[in-house]
């Protein structure tokens, strides 16, 4: 807690530099805008709204729950031609083709994840396994991802997140194919499964928890508060979760979210993302060394105006975090479940 010292990423094999000190100096950088407070619930202009036209002249219907439909600017397109060949291994391209689609989350714009009805949030969940389970039919890779607030790149404050389905696994999913394989290879469990028991255990960064989930701080987390969210049970994929597991996965999710909404009084920024056992031609294959989880990256570190960069010795040594994964995760451990918009209620 007071010495500088490196910690293991075992599912990344990659080590992150903690140095607690570093978060007692002062702070004479940048400082970001608070979140707007006065979001319209319905906006005509806006593309994500009931009843609005989007940018490919498009107009959504008046939805009323969770809406899913083709990303009108796809990073990936099913139909993408093959790139030439360059004649020199130093200068490899390959195919990439794919799917991309946009789900609001509800039909309001004021409201976000935290803010929504247990009912609600359980939708969601049924929407993102019902897209894991359509697009993971044909494509190895789907990756369900939420950027949460201006300050992670998000243009639209509509409660919404993003499904990618690609030809190939991507970076993130090789490795973490890798690590958890080797795992299971050398220890004959599951590494996320054992480290899950290892913490409810431990308890040091532990947050939330119930019968089937846990949110931990992991004991290698870069970003300030980041989370991972941890099923206490083997399962593979998203779409295999029943029912109950997915209604205790709505309320460790609406828990989460509020501590960090409380943390410092302001709508939470992240960027949030499940990882689970590759599909399409995976779907024939043994992978039991898979465990479902969920990532959270808030950028956020001493208050709602002072982030976290990653820049410099991040960019060009290895990560670097200024307090201790057990610090961010007793202060968020400590705070109330009772989101602060709604305690004067």
């Amino acid at each position: 807690a007071e010495h500088q010292h490196v910690r293991y990423n075992p599912l990344r094999d990659d080590w992150v530099l903690v140095s607690a000190h570093r978060v007692k100096r002062p702070w004479q950088g940048q400082l970001e805008k608070p979140p707007p407070e006065d979001v319209p619930r319905w906006d005509p202009n806006n593309p994500l709204c009931p009843g609005a036209t989007r940018a490919n002249g498009e107009v959504n219907p008046q939805y009323e729950g969770t809406f899913v439909f083709p990303n009108d600017f796809p990073a990936l397109q099913p139909d993408a031609p093959e790139p030439d060949d360059s004649g020199h291994p130093l200068f490899r391209a390959a195919p990439a083709r794919g799917v991309c689609k946009v789900m609001c989350f509800h039909p309001w714009s004021d409201l976000t994840l935290p803010l929504m009805s247990l009912p609600e949030i359980r939708a969601v969940i049924d929407a993102w396994a019902e897209l894991a389970t359509e697009l993971g039919a044909s494509y190895p890779w789907v990756q369900i991802f939420e950027n949460k607030g201006a300050m992670m790149g998000c243009s639209n404050p509509h409660p919404h997140c993003q499904v990618w389905a690609s030809s190939f696994l991507p970076n993130e999913a090789c490795l973490e194919d890798r690590t958890q394989c080797q795992h299971l290879s050398q220890h004959g469990v599951p590494m996320l499964l054992e480290y899950a028991e290892q913490e409810a255990r431990r308890k040091e960064r532990l947050v939330v928890e119930n019968a089937d989930w846990l949110v931990v701080v992991p004991y290698w987390a870069t970003w300030p508060y980041q989370t991972l969210l941890l099923p206490r049970h083997h399962v593979c994929r998203l779409q295999d979760l029943c029912d109950s597991e997915r209604d205790n996965l709505a309320s460790i999710m609406q828990r989460l979210l509020i501590k960090y909404d409380n943390l410092f009084e302001v709508s939470f920024p992240y960027s949030m993302g499940w990882h689970g056992a590759p599909t399409g031609p995976y779907l024939k294959e043994d992978c039991r060394h898979w465990q479902l989880h969920a990532h959270y990256y808030p950028p956020l570190l001493r208050s709602a105006t002072v982030r976290k960069f990653m820049v410099g010795y991040e960019m060009l040594a290895q990560a670097q975090r200024d307090l201790t994964p057990e610090q961010a995760a007793e202060r968020l451990r400590s705070l109330p479940e009772v989101h602060y918009k709604k305690r004067a209620e």
